[in-house]
């Protein structure tokens, strides 16, 4: 049953609770466009185009702004009643701490499951989205994407560096094109500048470029017999096609990252991957048994004649006709050539696989890391605000802030060693979590017997006693 203390718990809650979430995602939403916001302004983006980013990223952030938003506002809402004395009102009455907590626990649970429901439903349509709208800026303003003294590699077949651009993204100075066509080496355009534009059609990106040079190199590999040729130009003509990256309207399809994925198609896709360890066995099994023909005669007796005759020989060598050395070394070489081929592929491609199993594991535990770190900051939040008892904006933003960069600094340690395959994603996801769990205990039990932890005065008290305990025990010892 609701009564008035929780009535007036909540209503000093729900104030702080939606300034701070919205402070905290209109500073998340920025960081994306503080990194674009150059390439952005002025680039004849339409209004549609604009508002539709910004709300994509908005709603991308939306996760990782509810426990920001939790922990500010618990800090606040508990700081506010114990600076306007209500709290040791409340505790006075015979209230416990956890009692009248209780009402914002309610609320704390509700919020981390609707953090769930739209990291596991909202998020991955809104990353689908938000990649396929970059996508369509980048072909449509491909200026966006090419950046400054910056290598850029997204067409196949080239590499593009811009020695610098003006402010209008179609004038470019300092080009350099390198031409990758698999021959001796890449063809190398360079000029002075240049025009960068989209064609009508938005099917080619067009540079026009003036004053330069092309070099180019033909021959067949291997041979000293090359020819060299080097063109001079006042105007050329270069064009790149963009289906290789370019993408429909409605092909929202051509992207996949497990980011965009359900946690019901994480098990999907996990438990398919997972499958695949039998398949590289069978795999090695029929690509590398050939080159072992040996191994079918292990259960006879050829490993003890074999070892029998290398005791009555210095080594193996000996064994062997000294016209048939050479040939035997030489097709053991190819032998071992051939196996150490196939195990590298195949080494090569498990690793690969592992990679994208634990991006899939990272996904599938971030789903619920996000919702239960919005327990974790309230249950540090609400103590620790009822213990340094002030309101406002000044004291508790600055603790929301370092607990924050707590949380997402080992939640980034973490997910970097999953990432590297230093721990498992179960431990390194949940870093965060396991780390700042016994904290919002002990705040709670600090708060819970009316701690002075950030008292300035019981240290300034505590430090006064320790100077006079000093100063007694050296005049104890000259005495003696």
């Amino acid at each position: 049953m609701i009564k008035k203390l929780d009535i007036l718990i909540i209503r000093s809650f729900i104030g702080p609770f939606i300034g701070a979430f919205a402070i905290s995602l209109f500073v998340l939403t920025m960081q994306f466009f503080w990194l674009y916001i150059d390439d952005l302004v002025g680039k004849g983006l339409d209004i549609i185009t604009v508002l539709k980013l910004v709300g994509l990223v908005t709603l991308f952030w939306v996760p990782t702004a509810l426990p920001l938003a939790l922990l500010f506002s618990s800090i606040m809402t508990f700081g506010n009643l114990g600076e306007s004395f209500e709290l040791v009102a409340i505790k006075a009455a015979g209230i416990p701490l956890l009692r009248f907590m209780r009402p914002l626990l309610v609320i704390a649970f509700f919020i981390s499951g609707l953090a769930f429901l739209f990291a596991n439903n909202i998020i991955p349509v809104t990353q689908l989205k938000l990649s396929a709208l970059k996508y369509n800026i980048i072909v449509s303003k491909p200026a966006l994407d090419i950046k400054e003294g910056v290598f850029y590699d997204k067409i196949d077949g080239y590499v593009i560096k811009l020695g610098s651009k003006e402010k209008n993204d179609s004038i470019i100075h300092n080009v350099v094109i390198f031409e990758k066509n698999g021959g001796l080496q890449d063809h190398m355009i360079m000029a002075e500048s240049g025009i960068m534009r989209i064609s009508n059609n938005q099917q080619f990106l067009e540079f026009i470029l003036k004053n330069g040079w092309r070099y180019q190199e033909r021959g067949n590999r291997g041979t000293g017999n090359t020819e060299f040729i080097r063109m001079g130009f006042k105007s050329y003509k270069k064009v790149f096609d963009l289906k290789s990256f370019q993408m429909n309207k409605s092909g929202d399809s051509s992207f996949y990252d497990p980011k965009m994925l359900s946690v019901r198609q994480l098990n999907i896709a996990i438990d398919s991957i997972s499958k695949l360890d039998s398949f590289y066995l069978k795999r090695a099994i029929l690509e590398v048994n050939p080159y072992l023909s040996f191994t079918k005669f292990a259960d006879t007796g050829w490993v003890t004649v074999k070892k029998s005759a290398i005791k009555k020989t210095k080594s193996f060598s000996k064994i062997i006709p000294d016209s048939l050395r050479n040939l035997v070394y030489d097709r053991a070489n190819a032998q071992i050539g051939s196996i150490s081929s196939n195990v590298n592929i195949l080494a090569n491609d498990y690793a690969t696989r592992t990679t994208n199993l634990r991006l899939h594991e990272i996904e599938w535990h971030r789903k619920f890391t996000l919702s239960i770190a919005c327990l974790v900051l309230f249950l540090i939040g609400a103590p620790l605000g009822s213990i340094i008892r002030k309101g406002g904006l000044g004291t508790p933003l600055v603790f929301a802030i370092i607990f924050f960069v707590v949380f997402h600094l080992f939640n980034t340690f973490g997910e970097k060693f999953v990432k590297s395959n230093a721990t498992s994603p179960l431990l390194g996801m949940w870093l965060s979590t396991f780390i700042l769990i016994p904290i919002g205990i002990f705040l709670t039990y600090k708060a819970m017997r009316d701690s002075q932890l950030f008292n300035q005065e019981y240290y300034y008290r505590s430090f006064k006693q320790l100077q006079a305990f000093i100063a007694k025990f050296k005049k104890t010892k000259e005495e003696i």
